[in-house]
């Protein structure tokens, strides 16, 4: 069983929208509220409380800046006369906030993300892009509090499916640009999210909201099976005449038993020892087969491609067992079918012994194959060669079988 985080990107989304989702997914309020207050950043406050949009009930993440008056949702455009900050202001900001190593690594690499993709659409570096949109108060917060609540819910497999995005243009500092914005189309095309156009006017889909899934490396098609354990929904504020929402669902997979998976892992930093006492080890665990396959990986290191084909039933102990008995901190996986021959074992009788031979149908093919210990055992014990045994065996087998 799988567990996965999924994103019903049909009403599209944007930073406060995911909090939102995330919280009333079942997230700790508590982790957020003292991740935010470790800020010790002035002149802002914030409201969570649940509302509907248009007869849909759901959460409501709400970052009032003080002396601002305009209602919080992180578009592109709708943020004026707000301090601008460096990529670097924005990684001390989120040094100083409590919590811990890995949301602290989602949230940078969140805004690295807005950053590398902000600075394509206007031909600077990283280091010279200042956010006047994503840096001010309330993305941040935004992004920060997306951290926490997803390191919260614990959950590394992520799936988001029909990321709604509107149509005509907007109007921002930069004049009136074209829907999709540059840095949400150029997120989607480096990061390969896609994107389902609406005829909606305007922004559905902000910088920060596909920043963030772009983060989560998330796959874009549902399990064939499976259960929802926990939902949320969380409000976007727009109104596009019809509701606006984003709505979160923890999923479990359903696995056939009769399922087969293919299962599969790159290593370059074992040894050829470890691997071959590693495929005794997964063999062992219930994988039906397992080979290794070169490969060249980043900075050009030579590396093995691990691959088994695995039951449902034993999915869970071989990868237990490629974790444990290999170098790799990951690995992928997914659902296969196969086509196989019918197959059985019969005993052949020759003048000097007998012969074990495996015997393979399908439809009108018929083959028969010798088992390599038993030509052995004959061998040896005969002292006929190897191969005359092995074509005698395989003659007698395809006698049999035309009876």
């Amino acid at each position: 069983m799988t567990k996965y985080l999924y994103f019903d990107g049909t009403c599209g989304i944007s930073g406060d929208m995911t909090v939102a989702s995330l919280l009333d997914l079942g997230a700790s309020r508590e982790k957020l509220d003292k991740a935010i207050e470790s800020l010790n950043l002035e002149g802002f406050h914030y409201h969570i409380e649940r509302k509907n949009s248009y007869s849909i009930a759901g959460l409501d993440f709400d970052v009032h800046l003080h002396h601002h008056d305009e209602p919080h949702e992180e578009h592109y455009h709708e943020h004026h006369h707000h301090e601008h900050r460096h990529l670097s202001d924005v990684y001390e900001i989120i040094e100083r906030a409590e919590m811990n190593d890995k949301s602290r690594e989602l949230a940078k690499k969140i805004f690295f993300i807005v950053a590398e993709a902000e600075a394509k659409a206007h031909g600077v570096s990283v280091e010279e892009v200042h956010f006047h949109e994503v840096g001010t108060i309330d993305s941040i917060v935004d992004i920060i509090s997306a951290a926490v609540l997803l390191d919260d819910l614990g959950i590394d497999n992520v799936i988001v499916t029909k990321l709604s995005e509107g149509s005509g243009t907007i109007t921002c500092q930069h004049g009136e640009l074209p829907v999709p914005v540059p840095a949400v189309l150029n997120i989607a095309q480096t990061y390969g999210i896609p994107l389902h156009l609406t005829d909606n006017k305007g922004e559905m889909v902000t910088p920060t909201g596909i920043a963030i899934l772009a983060a989560l490396q998330p796959i874009n098609a549902l399990p064939e099976t499976y259960k929802i354990t926990q939902s949320g929904i969380g409000l976007g504020k727009r109104d596009f005449g019809h509701a606006n929402f984003l709505r979160t669902m923890i999923l479990e997979d359903i696995i056939k038993p009769d399922a087969m998976y293919a299962l599969e892992s790159n290593i370059d930093d074992c040894s050829a020892e470890i691997l071959s006492l590693a495929m005794e080890k997964i063999f062992a665990a219930g994988a039906y087969d397992v080979h290794f396959e070169p490969c060249y990986m980043k900075k050009n290191r030579p590396a093995y491609i691990l691959r088994a084909i695995v039951p449902a039933s034993a999915l869970e102990a071989v990868e237990y067992a490629v974790l444990k008995y290999t170098t790799t901190i990951g690995l992928r996986k997914y659902p296969v079918e196969r086509t196989c021959m019918e197959r059985k074992k019969i005993k052949v009788q020759l003048k000097f012994g007998d012969v074990e031979v495996k015997v393979s149908t399908y439809k009108d093919i018929v083959r028969c194959q010798p088992e390599y210990e038993s030509v052995k055992k004959l061998s040896e014990e005969s002292g006929k060669d190897f191969q005359f045994i092995y074509n005698l065996a395989q003659h007698a087998a395809m006698k049999n079988e035309e009876k």
